[in-house]
């Protein structure tokens, strides 16, 4: 008897996958931001030799400032 294979679904390509939303879709999006974003960021705006951000940023657009630094730094 032959043995079957089980499917492993994480090996599947999802080019339509949801695991990446647009910050401005995200539930939380309007919640402050992370202590772990606030220390990127605080990282990435020494690196791209800019002031650091607002402590008072939502998770979205901190999510959307570590982009933008990640990009100007070559991140």
């Amino acid at each position: 008897m032959a043995e079957e294979t089980l499917h492993n679904p994480k090996l599947d390509e999802h080019p339509d996958s949801n695991t990446e939303k647009d910050p401005a879709d995200w539930v939380s999006g309007g919640d402050p931001m992370t202590g772990a974003q606030a220390s990127y960021l605080t990282t990435l705006a020494e690196e791209a030799k800019v002031d650091a951000p607002s402590a008072d940023l939502s998770k979205a657009d901190a999510s959307i400032m570590i982009d933008e630094l990640k990009k100007k730094v070559g991140h």
